[in-house]
């Protein structure tokens, strides 16, 4: 089991950055990628990016595409989720998520086993 904690969330005007990170603990080496997801109270989790540790390929969201940069720092088990251009409507929790099924869509959920407890990301018009 891979344990993940999310920081670098917090409140920011519309067109604002934040950089999200997800330290990793207990990793393995069948942890086949990594993702970040986002929650609201009206809207069950959404894939938002997600990057294959193996060969390092990512594949994000099309509301997040150019705006968003997913990236791994391996040496220090960090997982990175650039965010620029922020709209309102990307306020939500976002948390991170570790996954070993391979075949399985990146965007669902239940493709990943392990979840950090989340970072609230906020933005205001």
């Amino acid at each position: 089991q891979v344990q993940l904690v999310e920081s670098g969330g917090g409140s920011v005007q519309a067109g604002g950055s934040l950089r999200l990170s997800c330290a990793a603990s207990g990793y393995t080496t069948r942890t086949y990628r990594m993702g970040w997801f986002r929650q609201t109270p009206w809207k069950w989790r959404e894939g938002v990016a997600v990057i294959y540790t193996g060969d390092g390929s990512t594949y994000y969201a099309v509301s997040v595409k150019g705006r968003f940069t997913i990236s791994q720092d391996n040496s220090k088990k960090l997982l990175y989720l650039q965010m620029n251009s922020l709209k309102p409507e990307d306020t939500a929790m976002y948390c991170c998520a570790a996954g070993d099924m391979v075949g399985s869509s990146w965007s669902r959920p239940s493709s990943y086993s392990s979840w950090g407890q989340g970072t609230q990301v906020t933005v205001s018009s």
